[in-house]
């Protein structure tokens, strides 16, 4: 049978199955709770597509219906470019039906005055989608591709195609209508009525824009206060990674294995942890606050409750990743321009300055970029150290879920944040277009890097010891911290603060998770091992496509996938309350909506790794696979994947460590049922807690460091060595093309 028939035969199954036998609506304690099964078919509640017409009277249906019949009798006229034609209009138009009727029609009836005019009332209106009408989605979704596929659209094949369209359904679906969610929701009334008034009132709002501070009247606005952290976040930051990476590069600093695992901490670390290891020493109770008392009689105050504190705790958890971004850009400069360069008598200093530091603009800006919407984004810092000095971040949060419960101020001041993150996105941009930075050309360098000017070094060794030193001591407060009742007040030795959280007994009945703890942490182990593979997944997959295929719109797509980067997950979290909680997409309260977030939230990471790692593969590996006879999708399975393990490993490890350590957009989706480790420990700091707060922490600290070690050996590693096997020819063609050996693991 031709390959276009059969997989124009699975889509037809898919789409009959959706209509006539799946749940159309979404269930009260979801499909797998199997409980629906009892009313299936006859009940409103369960029953499929196909039945809800004459049960609910909704005849907006029927249009659905008709497009599945007609795309049915397509499968029994000839392939070509008339049926192709065909099946893409029927993909298409009967896609762009189900989404404007989902959005069109609510619990209550008409969602837009508009319509209601037009066709008048409805006497009911309808639940969020269920599974039969995602399922249908995604069949007209495979009509579409199929369609452009027996036109002839990208050399006809339909796995490429059908790839595509699912990234940009995907994309449109969870990064770009939230975000229009939350657009229109600043525009809203408490009940959900337009009102423009309300959006002008939250963005004149004096609280936001204030210069008062500038006057020596008070304190600046909202917006310049989070502002003016970013950017000294982001240049302390960079500043700092830069020093870090000279020193591991550029000279014979003996620790250079401690500072590659100080990249490492920040990173596997909750985002307040930091800021509880400062009050513990800088609080009014803490041990060098309480130190400077008994020796000077000196009363520290509380200057770490503000600003000086948040950036504090945002350099220490920041300045990692800045250094893990400008270590690459330093390792990837070629020694021969920096030789060129004394050969023509410049001395140390104008070397570094005139020829290393020119070409490291772009890390440097990345790095920049990193801490600016790194501090935009931060939360729980800010929470902890804020007091009185609160950010955007939190005044969102407060908008949310705190007295005022004012979702449009909330919309308002998230678009905001957002304003300044992708303002800064594109500065960068425009700030590298145009430039080149190429010192690595593939002919042989053996060169040697120059070495830093003494003064340089000098300056740069004795900062990176004096910040390597204070992070040891804040790391220390983190551990002694969940070891004592009280540091700094009462520092008897115990493990209460363990037990509480973590302790088990056992009964008649076998182990019972006693500990307060655990509900919360095996909820988020389960999310975030979910999120990971499919994080890995959609991210590798997307960089397949941007690195390999040439279509229409690529680069649009590629800054569509992006942006997720550039968007604060307080945004992210704001936006996705807005967007599921109401039809057609409800999914507010759920362990899917947390999953969702973390794989869209995290995907631009494997997306880079995958577009990093790809480029470096020769397409005639591709190619040859291809004129094997072997398809595009077995290609990418047999060929391409197994050169991508190290991506593999980076996307799945940095999706598992931020899906444990998020908190900027869980807070915002967390329920009674499904509440993450983070906004937990949230809750502990806010009830004073703060011994078992350090000790749950410390121990997602130690589950993440062996999870990412399991990860590692699960995927293991590329080898590149050619190995004799005994195949059968077609089983072997994609292997041969590839050259590759069996896997090994770590």
């Amino acid at each position: 049978m031709d390959s276009r028939v059969r997989w124009l035969d699975g889509a037809l199954a898919l789409a009959v199955v959706a209509f006539a036998l799946l749940p159309w609506y979404g269930l009260e304690g979801g499909v797998w709770g199997l409980g629906w099964v009892r009313a299936w078919p006859l009940s409103p509640d369960a029953a499929p597509g196909l039945l809800q017409i004459g049960l609910r009277s909704a005849l907006w249906l029927v249009p659905l219906g008709a497009a599945v019949a007609a795309a049915a009798a397509l499968r029994f006229t000839p392939p070509g470019e008339r049926r192709g034609r065909r099946l893409a209009a029927i993909g298409g138009i009967g896609l762009a039906f189900l989404i404007a009727e989902g959005l069109a029609i609510g619990y209550g009836g008409w969602n837009w005055s508009g319509w209601e005019t037009l066709f008048g009332p409805l006497d009911d209106g309808q639940p969020p989608f269920g599974v039969g009408a995602l399922a249908l989605a995604l069949a007209f979704l495979l009509f579409l591709s199929f369609g452009l596929a027996e036109r002839g659209r990208l050399r006809g094949d339909a796995f490429v195609l059908s790839a595509i369209a699912l990234v940009v359904a995907l994309v449109a679906a969870f990064v770009l209508y939230p975000l229009a969610s939350l657009f229109a929701g600043a525009f809203q009334a408490f009940d959900g009525s337009f009102d423009a008034t309300s959006f002008l009132a939250n963005i004149q709002d004096p609280s936001i824009w204030s210069l008062a501070c500038l006057a020596g009247g008070g304190h600046c606005g909202l917006a310049w206060r989070t502002a003016t952290l970013a950017i000294c976040t982001g240049l302390g930051t960079t500043i700092l990674g830069l020093a870090f990476a000279l020193v591991a590069t550029r000279t014979a600093f003996p620790f250079k294995r401690l500072l590659r695992l100080l990249t490492i901490l920040p990173i596997i670390t909750p985002p307040f942890v930091i800021g509880l290891a400062l009050i513990l020493l800088f609080g009014r109770s803490g041990v060098v606050t309480q130190g400077i008392l008994a020796l000077t009689g000196l009363d520290g105050g509380r200057w770490l409750y503000g600003l000086p504190g948040i950036w504090i705790a945002q350099m220490l958890s920041f300045t990692p990743i800045a250094f893990m971004v400008l270590i690459g850009v330093m390792e990837g400069i070629s020694p021969a321009m920096e030789e060129a360069a004394q050969t023509m008598r410049a001395n140390r200093w104008r070397t570094f300055w005139t020829v290393t530091f020119p070409l490291m603009r772009p890390g440097l800006a990345n790095a920049f970029l990193v801490g600016f919407i790194e501090s935009m984004a931060d939360f729980g810092n800010p929470l902890v150290l804020g007091g009185s000095h609160g950010v955007l971040s939190t005044e969102i949060f407060f908008a949310v879920v705190g007295a005022q419960n004012d979702p449009a101020r909330a919309a308002v001041l998230a678009l905001v944040l957002l304003a300044f993150t992708l303002s800064a996105f594109f500065l960068q941009r425009v700030w590298l277009r145009g430039r080149s930075y190429t010192t690595v050309t593939g002919k042989g360098d053996a060169g040697r890097h120059a070495a830093l000017d003494p003064k340089l070094r000098a300056a740069v060794v004795g900062v990176v010891s004096i910040w390597v030193a204070f992070t040891l001591v804040v790391y220390a407060m983190i551990v002694a911290g969940s070891f004592v009742r009280t540091l700094g007040l009462d520092n008897t030795v115990t493990l209460e603060h363990y037990a509480k959280a973590f302790s088990v007994s056992a009964g008649d009945a076998g182990l019972r998770w006693t500990g307060v703890a655990w509900d919360s942490f095996w909820t988020t182990m389960e999310i975030a091992l979910l999120a990971a593979p499919l994080t890995a997944l959609v991210g590798l997959l997307s960089a397949y496509l941007l690195v390999r295929q040439r279509f229409a719109g690529r680069e649009m797509l590629e800054f569509v996938l992006m942006l997720s980067f550039a968007i604060p997950g307080t945004v992210i979290g704001v936006s996705y309350v807005l967007a599921f909680n109401l039809p057609p997409i409800e999914m507010t309260g759920t362990a899917l909506i947390l999953v969702v977030c973390f794989v869209f939230r995290n995907m631009p990471v494997g997306v880079r790794g995958g577009i990093a790692a790809m480029s470096q593969l020769d397409r005639s590996l591709d190619e040859a696979s291809l004129t094997l006879g072997a398809n595009s999708f077995t290609t990418l399975r047999r060929v391409v994947l197994p050169l991508l393990k190290p991506a593999i490993v980076a996307a799945l490890v940095y999706s598992f460590v931020r899906s444990i350590t998020s908190i900027s957009a869980v807070i915002f989706l967390v329920s009674a049922q499904y509440n993450m480790a983070t906004s937990y420990i949230v809750g502990l700091t806010e009830n004073g807690e703060y011994g078992v707060a350090i000790a749950y922490s410390t121990m997602l600290i130690v589950v993440m460091v062996c999870v990412i070690a399991i990860f590692q050996l699960l995927v293991g590693q590329r080898t590149l060595r050619r190995e004799t096997r005994n195949a059968a020819p077609a089983a072997a063609a994609p292997a041969a093309a590839a050259t590759l050996s069996r896997e090994t693991p770590a």
